[in-house]
């Protein structure tokens, strides 16, 4: 199984480039093809009895959105200048919606985590959480300060649903290479949960797993799983995304949700 085209969420936030630099790196491992691709809406202008006016205003937030895209190429072509397949795509529309349509010819797609200290990403910044619901994907989240991914310690969590054999089934070439991978169950269907299956169904595409039992974590969940991924030195998490819809709006379980916000490693995360 192989990566051939990588999907990287370009905004101007203060994350942007690092972003960039990490999704061409995997690129480039990988020999995939890098696409760039940012959306930005234009603001609604509410009608003024002066038609004139209500279109120059338009005029002027549609050139305004255009110069920031503009802006956005240019830092996806110099932070990913050394990726030799690489394509640029954007658009005036709102980025949630074209980052999951995009998202149909990618086999991977990276956005930036959105923590509460993680600064404004601008207009053109992409919710992993609601990215997760809508692209069909596997997402990778990418905290800041993060310009590289090697996947050398590896930290699956498990928990037998349909979105994390989903993520594990997905993450199989980013971990092909890893010299570590534990398959991490926490909470009291720990034992019960099929930890151990899972490694043996990684040792079948030749990746060594061994699998560790929580029943008991003294913390929650989220912060038991981030506590060993720290003690591990894992430099990536694979985990499934759970929620439930109501009139569409999806309400993440507290460990996607509290994960999703504060994660310091790379998470890569199926629905």
């Amino acid at each position: 199984m192989t990566l051939s085209s990588i999907l990287v969420s370009v905004d101007l936030g203060p994350n942007g480039a690092d972003r960039v630099q990490l999704a061409a790196g995997l690129a480039a491992t990988h020999s995939a093809r890098l696409v760039g691709i940012a959306a930005c809406p234009v603001p609604v202008i509410v009608p003024a009895r002066d038609g004139v006016v209500a279109e120059r205003v338009y005029d002027a937030e549609e050139e305004r959105a255009r110069e920031r895209l503009a802006a956005t190429k240019a830092l996806f072509e110099r932070e990913a200048g050394s990726v030799a397949k690489r394509i640029w795509g954007s658009s005036l529309a709102l980025p949630l919606a074209y980052t999951a349509e995009q998202a149909r010819a990618a086999d991977l797609v990276i956005v930036g985590r959105h923590g509460p200290g993680d600064g404004d990403p601008g207009p053109m910044g992409v919710s992993p959480g609601a990215l997760l619901m809508e692209a069909g994907r596997p997402v990778l989240v990418a905290p800041p300060g993060l310009e590289r991914l090697v996947p050398k310690r590896v930290v699956i969590a498990w928990k037998d649903t349909r979105e994390a054999r989903r993520a594990v089934h997905d993450a199989l070439p980013l971990i092909a290479g890893a010299e570590r991978v534990c398959v991490v169950a926490a909470g009291p269907d720990a034992h019960h949960g099929g930890a151990e299956a899972t490694a043996q169904y990684l040792s079948g595409h030749g990746i060594a797993a061994t699998t560790h039992l929580l029943p008991n974590p003294a913390l929650s969940v989220a912060d038991e799983l981030l506590r060993f991924c720290e003690r591990e030195g894992a430099d990536l998490l694979v985990m499934g995304a759970y929620g439930h819809s109501r009139l569409r709006e999806w309400v993440f379980g507290g460990v996607t949700r509290d994960v999703l916000r504060t994660t310091s490693l790379c998470c890569l995360m199926s629905h």
